[in-house]
């Protein structure tokens, strides 16, 4: 799951120290900026406990506030809206999120200048978002653009450079451009163990996505210990039912399942599930994933009644979350399909293959 940067928080300038004082009791403004930010404080906690019902209003809240007392065009405005949007992402309502992030991007961008740090943090949320949506192309100018912003305030060596390289290698990966993904992984993890530290948790992002490339290369013996070594940083420092927990637990679930050994995948995909229900509901995409990772050890091990179920599970879940063109519902159509093909059941196979293969031939003209 990703994770978002802050925004910086936006101050009245007031003359003298004194005044501040007077004027914090008696300019009803000051009041009310107060209570939107105690508003925005409260409803970030609450999504960082998962409570997402209780922050919506919240949210909602210091919105009317900040728009009425500031204007629509203030940058305390857009930080509400970014906030707002990564709500609305972690529900899975990509549309709603979409439209935040745009709003609060053009507000950054009119106010400070397209050059700005907190304009590529924009960049980088919306650039996330598109990935997550499976629409590559739109992501990739984005992360392009912040990528370059950062380099340039802040030199090669930041560990903010090091995120963009990273978000950048991954959108790589998930086109399957190994050749541009692995030498900006490295990179982004030399950055982060230089900078950070050997335990830092963004040493343990970079950590799991070269994992992730090797294992899809088939390299299972330099994928392991990475995948274990960010799965131990992340235990160590968030507890092991944390939700960022459940990423290299599914990575080293599916190196188990490469590697044929059913037993071992099947208790850490499980794990990975039950933390992911646990933190995002039943109905969240990254549950339905899991799903049916869960589902294809099931197949593989020849119980294809519960590996129906939880196909089946997976696959109304990403259609109501995601859409029904998402490249994760193809995914779950085409191993719906195989076990009805390996059941000999082609007159039900044959419409979900085609089905899934549509999908693909979509994604692909559209991200190219």
């Amino acid at each position: 799951m990703r994770t978002r940067r802050s925004l910086r928080y936006w101050s009245c300038w007031i003359p003298f120290a004194l005044s501040f004082l007077a004027c914090a009791t008696t300019d009803p403004r000051l009041a009310e900026r107060d209570r939107a930010l105690a508003l925005d404080e409260r409803a970030n906690r609450y999504v960082a406990e998962g409570d997402y019902a209780q922050a919506e209003p919240l949210y909602q809240q210091s919105l009317a506030i900040r728009e009425k007392g500031l204007g629509p065009g203030h940058p305390e405005v857009a930080r509400t809206l970014y906030d707002m949007a990564w709500l609305y992402e972690l529900k899975g309502d990509s549309a709603q999120a979409e439209q935040l992030y745009e709003r609060s991007l053009a507000i950054y961008q009119k106010a400070l200048g397209p050059d700005h740090s907190d304009v590529a943090i924009l960049l980088n949320a919306l650039a996330g978002l598109y990935k997550s949506m499976g629409n590559y192309a739109r992501a990739e100018p984005l992360y392009e653009r912040s990528l370059a912003i950062k380099e340039k305030a802040l030199g090669p060596e930041h560990p903010d450079v090091a995120e963009s390289l990273n978000q950048l290698a991954v959108l790589y990966d998930l086109k399957g451009d190994d050749a541009r993904a692995k030498p900006l992984y490295e990179q982004s993890l030399a950055i982060r163990e230089k900078a950070l530290g050997p335990e830092h948790l963004d040493v343990a992002e970079s950590l799991f996505n070269l994992a992730r490339l090797y294992h899809l290369k088939g390299d299972y013996a330099r994928a392991e210990p990475l995948y274990e070594r960010s799965l131990a940083i992340r235990e160590k420092a968030l507890g092991p039912e944390h939700l960022d927990v459940a990423n290299p637990l599914t990575g080293l679930g599916g190196l188990y399942k490469s590697k044929g050994d059913y037993a071992r995948a099947e208790l850490l995909l499980e794990r990975s599930l039950a933390i992911r229900e646990k933190t995002l509901g039943p109905d969240h995409p990254e549950v339905a994933a899991a799903l049916n990772n869960v589902a294809v050890i099931y197949d593989l091990k020849g119980d294809h009644s519960r590996a129906e179920s939880l196909y089946e599970r997976s696959l109304a879940i990403s259609e109501e979350a995601l859409g029904p063109d998402h490249p994760q519902v193809a995914d779950t159509l085409h191993n719906l399909a195989e076990l009805y093909e390996s059941k000999g059941d082609d007159v039900r196979a044959k419409p979900l293959f085609e089905r899934s293969r549509a999908i693909r031939e979509k994604a692909l003209r559209s991200n190219r």
